[in-house]
Order: C-alpha cells, then sequence, then structure tokens
C-alpha cells in the first residue's frame, strides 16, 4: 500500500527541517548508523495515530537576489503542489505574514490541494496572538507550533491525519515483480525503460497507477509478470522535478515506495555523482532490492579492466550497498539490455526469501563459534536464538540478553555469514536485537 505524502513547504528561515525532524523524530534512527548512508535526508517516515505518511521537506533554498529565492520558493511549491497529498505550509510567526509567504499561498489555493498553515517560533503563549494575521491566507485555523520547545506538534499532526487520503491497495497480483527506475537527470531512465519494453512484441497498454498521474506499465518476458512503476515519472523529461535536481527525489521516493526492486540508474560515460549516492540511498534505506545499472556504456572508451574498475569504483562509493548486482548496458543500442531482467528476478526472489528458523540458527551458532562477540567492559553478548520475522526485505530477530550488546560491526559479520549461506543478492538484511525474557 502506498503511503500518502504530505510536503512542508515555505519560504527559507522559518524552520522546515526542525519541523521536520520533530515528526519523523526516531523513525530515521535505523540506518543512522551504517557507513556510507547520506545524512541529507530530506524524506522520512511520520506516524501519528496508526496513520503512516512519507513526509517532504522542500527545505535547503541557498540565498540568492530575492527574485532568486522566489523563483525557488515557487519551484518547490509547485513541486509539492503536483506530488503531495497534504501539505503543511509554514510560516514565521517572529517575522509575521511576509509577500513570499502570500505568494506560495496563492499557487496552493489555486491548486485546491488540502492545506494546513503551521505558525513556527510561537515559544511562549504570549506569542498566540501572533497566528492571528495568518487566517487571511484563507486556509483555515493557523497551528501555533514550536520547533525550539517541540510544542504543537501533536495538534498539527492531528490537523494533518485528519485530511489525508484513505490509503490504495495496489492491485498487482503478488507474483507480479514492480519495478521502479531512478536516478539523477540526463542518466538515460526513459532510454532504458523504452529499451526494456521494446524487446516485447505486445506491449500491454498502460494503466493507472495507485498514485495520482502515475502511469504504470506491466509487461511480461519468459513467464514471469512485471510492471514499470510511474513511467510518467520517468517519462516527464524537462519537468520541474527533474530541472530541480534535489526536488526530483520525491517522485522518485513515491515510486521507490510501491516497488519491489530499484534499478539504480547510472551514467558511465560521466562517472558516479554525489546525488547518485542520495538516490540510492532512499532504496536502501525503504529496505527494496536493488540493481546498479551503468548505462550509455557504447560510449565509454574501454580496455579490458574498464568494468572492473567502475564495478569497484560502485563498491567504494556505495559501500552500504554492496549486496547490490551491477549490469552494464546501452539503452540507446540494445547492447546488454537483455542481462537486466533475469537480474532483476533473482533480487526480487532474494527480497522475498523465507529461510526455515533452524537453518537460521544452524548458521548464527556456526559464526558465534567462528567469532564469538566481543566483550563490552566485561560482558558479552549472548545470543539465545534467531528467527525469520519478515520478507521484502529479509527481516530477522536476534534474541539475545543484551540487545546494547550487539554492535555495529558484529551485526555487519552476521548479516555476511548470512548472506554467504542463503545468498540474498540483491536485497538488504535487517537485523534486530530482541532482549531473550529468562523463560524463554
Amino acid at each position: 500500500m502506498a503511503k500518502p505524502v504530505v510536503a512542508i513547504v515555505g519560504r527559507p528561515n522559518v524552520g522546515k527541517s526542525t519541523i521536520f525532524n520533530r515528526i519523523v523524530g526516531e523513525r530515521v534512527s535505523i540506518v543512522e548508523d551504517t557507513p556510507g548512508v547520506t545524512r541529507d535526508r530530506i524524506y522520512g517516515t511520520g506516524e501519528w495515530k496508526g496513520r503512516l505518511f512519507s513526509l517532504i521537506d522542500t527545505g535547503g533554498i541557498m540565498r540568492g537576489e530575492e527574485d532568486e529565492i522566489v523563483r525557488l520558493v515557487r519551484m518547490q511549491a509547485e513541486l509539492a503542489i503536483e506530488e503531495a497529498d497534504v501539505i503543511v505550509f509554514m510560516a514565521d510567526a517572529k517575522t509575521g505574514l511576509t509577500q513570499p509567504d502570500r505568494d506560495v499561498a496563492e499557487m496552493l489555493y489555486r491548486a485546491g490541494k488540502p492545506v494546513v498553515v503551521a505558525v513556527n517560533k510561537v515559544d511562549h503563549p504570549k506569542q498566540l496572538a501572533e497566528i492571528y494575521e495568518f487566517y487571511s491566507l484563507g486556509f483555515g485555523e493557523p497551528v501555533a507550533v514550536s520547533g525550539a520547545h517541540g510544542t504543537g506538534i501533536g495538534d498539527l499532526l492531528d490537523a494533518v491525519v485528519s485530511l489525508l487520503p484513505e490509503g490504495k491497495d495496489d492491485t498487482y497480483d503478488e507474483d507480479v515483480i514492480k519495478v521502479a527506475v531512478i536516478g539523477r537527470p540526463n542518466v538515460g531512465k526513459s532510454s532504458l525503460v523504452n529499451a526494456i519494453l521494446g524487446e516485447e512484441r505486445v506491449i500491454v497498454s498502460e494503466v493507472a497507477g495507485t498514485t495520482r498521474d502515475a502511469i504504470d506499465t506491466p509487461f511480461e518476458r519468459d513467464g514471469q509478470r512485471y510492471v514499470l512503476i510511474d513511467t510518467a515519472g520517468v517519462r516527464k523529461r524537462g519537468r520541474i522535478y527533474e530541472s530541480v535536481e534535489k526536488y526530483s527525489v520525491m517522485r522518485a521516493m513515491k515510486a521507490i515506495e510501491r516497488a519491489d526492486v530499484a534499478l539504480v540508474v547510472l551514467d558511465g560515460t560521466a562517472g558516479i555523482a554525489e546525488q547518485d549516492k542520495h538516490i540510492a540511498g532512499y532504496a536502501h534505506e525503504m529496505g527494496k532490492a536493488s540493481v546498479f545499472v551503468v548505462n550509455k556504456w557504447d560510449a565509454v572508451e574501454k580496455d579490458d579492466k574498464t568494468m572492473h574498475r567502475f564495478t569497484r569504483e560502485i563498491r567504494e562509493k556505495f559501500q552500504f550497498m554492496r549486496y547490490a548486482p551491477v549490469v552494464f548496458l546501452s539503452a540507446k543500442t540494445g547492447a546488454r539490455v537483455g542481462k537486466l531482467l533475469p537480474v532483476v528476478r533473482a533480487a526480487a526472489e532474494s527480497h522475498a526469501m523465507r529461510v526455515p528458523t533452524h537453518l537460521i540458527n544452524e548458521v548464527i551458532v556456526d559464526a558465534v563459534a567462528v567469532t564469538p562477540a566481543p566483550s563490552d567492559r566485561g560482558r558479552r553478548l549472548r545470543i539465545g536464538y534467531a528467527t525469520q520475522v519478515g520478507v521484502k526485505p529479509p527481516t530477522f530477530a536476534l534474541f539475545v540478553n543484551d540487545p546494547e550488546l550487539l554492535h555495529f560491526s558484529y551485526e555487519r559479520y552476521l548479516e555476511n555469514r548470512l548472506r554467504a549461506a542463503f545468498s540474498f543478492e540483491g536485497t538488504p538484511i535487517r537485523l534486530l536485537a530482541r532482549r531473550k525474557s529468562d523463560d524463554e
């Protein structure tokens, strides 16, 4: 089920990122300690009263001339208008209502999307009177919040959740592999979609996806059914989310969330950019299977070591995704495109793999026998037993004497032993340390 999307918009310096962090809170901490995962996150998952939603922070606008700031605010507001289900319009009680606020408000009002006005920096009850001028925006009752003190966040989330649409289930059968094609602008995503589909003599007609304005493209190959998720987002070249690179992630995020496998498209002629790491990191953090696709390989000057060198660079730059296979191809010429779907299929199978409990415990017992957990201030981790508690991605619970004794390095060691035993090619796996009760 695709989560609804909430976007935080507003002019610079109103505290969007602070409120974002307050709402997302500890929910991002699952991957905080993973080396190589970008800290510059502008999306997260929020939860309030049992409702999950994706939260987008459209912050991070660089300073510039006034007209440039207004232009960038307008761009991100347009992006939020297009993609979000509910918009949190942030303003600042200390500066009051400004013309840039009115500009953004006008756009939001014309769009007809549900909007909640959050007036930040109301750090003391005496400042409550300062929010009343924001009634004039026409979005109903403003909500006073303080990012610094965390007050008013519950009221804000009450208002947001009341406006969220009901989630829609994807209509695809369990055996259909859902694939998202992601990557920064101009790496050849649209060409890759065409190349994948081009081998098919009869292309099933495009169908509307569960995300508004998304177009999904189902097809079948070698007896396996696939669907390319939101090809509309891939094909709309030059649109706002392509031209403003940092915000192109919003559309990609929604596609990743609905997918089983993410194709992370890299430009073989341009090398690896920082934004590639950001985009791949979203797929990893969401627990999706991934395949690196190095496109434009026809245009690369090669010797017998070129592919090996590029693969090594991918492994160095994406250390947190060593599990993801790499496919070199040319969407333009069609070279090696046929190698891609078998790799996608294998990654999807790993992503959904279940392992019997007795086999998991054999691997863990052997792993501990070979390399016992290091002791911490005289205490050593003891693993009672392990079991698989989920798939997509494969998730394992380790019942231990003290979860805090499972250090990252030992967790990585156990993960590597599980990978060696059961392959898990193409998928992240999760290990959860649970305290073993005395009677277990």
